[in-house]
């Protein structure tokens, strides 16, 4: 089936929710070539959500975006994407940012454009004409997919970004009667502190070309990233500075005695200022980066950056996006649509291309690596997206979930450690998190169908990751059937995570035919049973010798505690591989259904959490802020209510989800509590990935129509939908009663239609 392209008329909602505003949420007649018009984005009160405004495309290399604050890491984690909306001024725009992380790094290549007087230092932000910093207004901002654009006030300088696959766009339009300068600071960083930058080097080439490289100790310690820049005019002149103090040794002078002498510049405190005089005319600015050299940096420039066009690149962002989201045509409300959308350009921001123009890229040794007839892609916050962004992937977008296996696998195989990606970017790992969750992506993925990869291969790399002597206290694991709480912390969770992840690494070994592997999983799949304590009726962590861990409180919870970013409320539950198993173990459906109401119903002081920044989006225990609890509401459909299912799923949206800058509760976490929201809004949810089965649970768009990569069409109707009938009465697929609870994918790839009709009251 040939698609329409989708031309919608996004608008980003900021911080929280970089949302769009679909222009009518249905395909258009109109030329794919060319922005679509703009609609205004609606403007909130700011909050939590660690999104960026700024401009990328599916799954880029780049995203350059305007930076407000970049606080010293003890205060940072507001700033994790680099903007607060709040904030009243722009600091910058650096060209590389995560999309909901809760913990950060990059904002690489700091650029701002200043007309008139040059300040060297960022300044308070209380105080922006104490510094380059810039005020703004909301009303001066727009955001849409690949594009960014504000006025920055204290300059009259109009700047304009977009974004290629490595390429980052900048348009500066600056006022005519005043110098125009652009200053390049290599010193700040997301998540900041002294002596985070180890060294940077910076060059001015013959044919203008500025280079660079800098290595910082961040979330992955030695990261070296490199740039090359070029403007669309020659610089009138170029200041060069080190502004390091308290060296040792200096070394001996160079050639020059002032700042626009030299060509290159060495140190831990580099910045340049480019001057242009006055213009009558936009500055075109852009710039590639590469995690291996420069000289890869400026081909990656050359590929990737030809011409100065920043209108038809920013055309071809449009394009990008466009034929991104039309995967799936949604109707509905503008704000259902605008969410919708908005989620599902969430989604597909990362992972992130980490590889250059010839192939090249750096893996978790800081060796060079070639692949070889696929992409390298890295960003990988494996503890959160195996959940359901990277399930969506498998069924919508095969093709990149094939590239994202055979990257996971090659990243394992390039490890000091022989062990999968546990929470990376730019091929280096960061050992955040728990879990050996690429795992179940890779499972999920092949169990789905997506092909393009070595299957053995890759379950080779699935066994060393599960068994490795050096990850985890997996020996430990491995020995006594769960993770010691006195050799390990958050063993608890780490217990019922593994056991999940063995689960899934069993059900893709059953399917290639590796019955011994299959069989050693399956039994360590049910070391979860290890951890439940029938004498207070919670999930435990045990010490070396059998006894329980105490003290104990069950609402709990500390970093590096029993449980990570969580407690013992909201760990019960996850053993998704065996909920029928875990309902006869806490006691019945009737006990399971009212210890799941007890969850949600119990006054929390949030307060309880304020040591753990993560946990959120509270209801209850449940905490939608944080991914434990994300599979939680479909539980009722197990132990035969899905109508209280259909209650706290609504319940949830209603609370969690809004048109609005603060429109997402905690972070989003690299897509994944925005493809949470997708698939409840199609009506199923995948609480098992590597199951093939997807929870049903009810619609929230009256209809969605899935372009399936074979060609077929899977369609959603939701018949009587209102906030009047939130409840299910009968649900079809192609015409047969759906009593099951639960949606193979194989019927989705089918194609059909799952017809929902609700009702006002529940049916029990």
């Amino acid at each position: 089936m040939t698609r329409r392209p989708l031309l919608y008329g996004f608008s980003i909602m900021l911080v929280v929710s970089t949302t769009f505003l679909p222009e009518d949420g249905h395909a258009s007649t109109k030329a794919a070539t060319q922005p679509a018009d703009m609609v205004d984005p609606r403007i909130g009160t700011g909050g939590p959500g660690h999104t960026f405004p700024g401009a990328s495309v599916p799954f880029g290399m780049v995203q350059p975006s305007p930076d407000t604050a970049m606080p010293e890491f003890h205060h940072a984690y507001d700033w994790a994407g680099g903007y607060q909306y709040n904030d009243p001024t722009i600091m910058g725009f650096s060209q590389t940012h995560f999309s909901g992380a809760g913990h950060s790094d990059l904002g690489d290549w700091l650029l701002m454009p200043i007309s008139g007087d040059v300040r060297m230092e960022p300044g308070d932000p209380a105080k922006p004409e104490s510094g380059y910093r810039s005020r703004f207004s909301h009303g001066s901002e727009e955001e849409h997919p690949g594009y960014y654009a504000v006025t920055l006030d204290d300059y009259g300088v109009r700047a304009e970004l977009t974004a290629g696959q490595r390429v980052a766009w900048h348009r500066y339009t600056f006022p005519a009667d005043r110098p125009a300068h652009v200053l390049l600071d290599l010193r700040p960083s997301i998540y900041d502190y002294p002596g985070k930058v180890l060294w940077t080097r910076l060059r001015v080439r013959a044919d203008g070309t500025v280079s660079g490289c800098r290595m910082t100790r961040g979330w992955a310690p030695g990261r070296t990233t490199c740039f090359a820049m070029r403007f669309s005019r020659p610089m009138s002149a170029h200041m060069l500075y080190n502004h390091e103090t308290n060296l040792t040794y200096h070394g001996f002078r160079g050639p020059g005695n002032a700042p626009m002498d030299p060509n290159v510049e060495t140190g831990r405190a580099v910045e340049a200022v480019f001057d242009f005089g006055n213009l009558s005319a936009p500055l075109g600015v852009k710039v590639a980066m590469s995690p291996i050299s420069e000289t890869n940096a400026i081909a990656n420039l050359d590929a990737g950056g030809q011409g100065w066009d920043f209108d038809a690149r920013r055309a071809d962002a449009t394009t990008a996006w466009n034929h991104a989201l039309s995967v799936i045509d949604v109707s509905g409300t503008a704000d259902q649509r605008t969410q919708f959308y908005t989620a599902l350009y969430h989604a597909m921001l990362a992972p992130t291309l980490s590889m250059d123009a010839n192939g090249e890229y750096r893996g978790p040794d800081q060796e060079m690596h070639r692949a070889q007839g696929f992409g390298f892609y890295s960003t990988w916050s494996t503890w959160d997206v195996y959940r359901a962004q990277q399930p969506l992937m498998a069924l919508l977008r095969p093709d990149m979930s094939s590239q994202f296996v055979r990257s996971l696998v090659a990243a394992q195989q390039a490890s000091p450690v022989g062990v999968l990606p546990i929470w990376s970017y730019l091929g280096l790992e960061t050992w955040c998190m728990t879990g050996y969750h690429a795992v179940p992506i890779i499972a999920d993925a092949y169990l789905a169908g997506v092909r393009g990869f070595d299957a053995n291969a890759a379950l080779d790399a699935m066994v060393a990751s599960a068994t490795s002597p050096v990850y985890g206290d997996l020996t430990d694991y491995m020995k006594l059937g769960y993770v010691p709480i006195d050799r390990e912390a958050e063993a608890g969770s780490k217990t019922l995570e593994y056991a999940y992840d063995d689960w899934s690494l069993a059900r893709m070994a059953r399917a290639m035919g590796r019955t011994g592997i299959a069989e050693t999983f399956e039994k360590r799949a049910r070391n979860w049973r290890n951890e439940w304590d029938p004498q207070t009726g919670f999930m435990r962590a045990r010490l070396s010798t059998g006894e329980f861990h105490t003290p104990f409180d069950p609402g709990a919870a500390a970093y590096g505690s029993d449980y990570t970013e969580g407690n013992a409320w909201q760990y019960l539950w996850y053993v998704p591989q065996d909920v029928p198993g875990l309902i006869a173990t806490v006691g019945g459906a009737e006990k399971f259904t009212a210890k799941l109401d007890e969850l949600f119903d119990t006054k929390v002081d949030p307060a309880r959490f304020k040591n753990v920044e993560d946990i959120s989006g509270l209801i209850g225990w449940y905490a939608h802020g944080n991914e434990p609890s994300h599979h939680i509401a479909y539980l009722y459909d197990y132990a035969g209510a899905p109508w209280k299912t259909q209650q706290r799923l609504r319940q949830i949206m209603d609370s969690q989800y809004n048109a609005r800058p603060d429109g997402l509760a905690g972070n989003d976490d690299l897509g994944q509590a925005s493809a949470w929201y997708l698939f409840t809004a199609l009506g199923f949810y995948p609480i098992a990935p590597g199951s093939n089965e997807y929870t049903i649970g009810r619609p929230f768009v009256p209809q969605a129509v899935l372009h399936l990569p074979n060609g077929r069409t899977f369609t959603m109707v939701a018949t009587g939908l209102d906030a009047a009938h939130p409840y299910v009465a009968s649900v079809t697929l192609n015409g047969r009663p759906q009593d099951l609870l639960h949606l193979r994918h194989e019927d989705i790839l089918k194609g059909g239609e799952l017809h929902f009709v609700m009702q006002a009251e529940p049916k029990r």
